[in-house]
């Protein structure tokens, strides 16, 4: 376990297992590395694995600002600079997503490949209407309670309550303003479909994405460039599916990134 420097940034991060292409987990809004705790065992018995906490959230550190898509991918880009590490397998979930995509873009010579777990893009334009609202009064309340009844309203009946739990626990621990501008740089960038189909485009990696809800996965497929890519989705699953159906999850994951040796 290390922490690392970065620019303005102060972040904490493991780095497990073997391997010359490794995998770089990336966790989403609120939560921390430990999100990955379903899948660290599993992958770094096989593969290299780097696990951060991004800025403002677990054990790193909390700057004034820099909580957008593509500042987060730039940090990735530093830690894998003083990491020595040239190319990685970019894996996020829901906001990490949107990161994972961010440094696909950015930094295609960085990424060999990406996987989405219920990213946070692609949303339908429609919910723009509803956005502006929530961020205004976001700005003007307490954000604890209302990110806490935002996250944990993305549950599916069967996930255990205990992980819901943890979840909302953690954001009563964030530094307001990361709550603040990290759903704000969210909400009005990456989120909308408007937004995110024409930069994803621009992503020319193999990409495999978990989703349950089938438009947003016919949404993400009509945007791959690469043939090898894939959508898996999982109606009625929530928005943790990493954890809910981690075996399944695993076993997909490593069996696509096989296939594309």
């Amino acid at each position: 376990m290390a922490f690392a420097q970065v620019g303005d940034v102060r972040l904490f991060f493991t780095d497990e297992g073997t391997g010359d292409l490794p995998l770089l987990l990336v966790h989403g809004y609120t939560s921390d590395s430990h999100d990955w705790s379903w899948q660290l065992p599993y992958l770094a018995a096989r593969r290299r694995v780097i696990a951060v906490d991004l800025r403002g959230h677990g054990r790193s550190s909390a700057p004034p600002d820099g909580y957008t898509t593509t500042q987060f991918a730039a940090d990735l880009a530093g830690l894998l600079d003083q990491l020595e590490v040239e190319r990685v397998v970019a894996v996020g979930h829901s906001m990490g997503g949107s990161i994972a995509g961010s440094l696909a873009v950015e930094h295609p010579d960085r990424v060999a490949a990406m996987v989405g777990v219920d990213p946070a893009y692609l949303l339908p334009d429609e919910i723009a209407g509803g956005i502006r609202p929530l961020l205004d009064l976001l700005a003007v309340s307490d954000p604890v309670p209302l990110v806490q009844q935002l996250v944990g309203g993305m549950d599916s009946p069967a996930r255990d309550p205990a992980l819901r739990t943890w979840q909302v626990r953690r954001i009563a621990g964030m530094a307001d303003h990361v709550l603040r501008q990290a759903l704000e740089a969210q909400a009005t960038g990456m989120a909308l479909h408007s937004h995110s189909a024409p930069y994803l485009r621009r992503r020319t990696c193999p990409v495999l994405t978990f989703y349950a809800d089938p438009t947003r996965a016919a949404a993400e497929q009509a945007i791959f460039a690469d043939p090898r890519s894939r959508v898996v989705t999982w109606e009625g699953a929530g928005h943790w599916l990493h954890q809910e159906r981690p075996a399944e999850f695993n076993s997909l994951l490593t069996t696509w990134l096989d296939s594309l040796a």
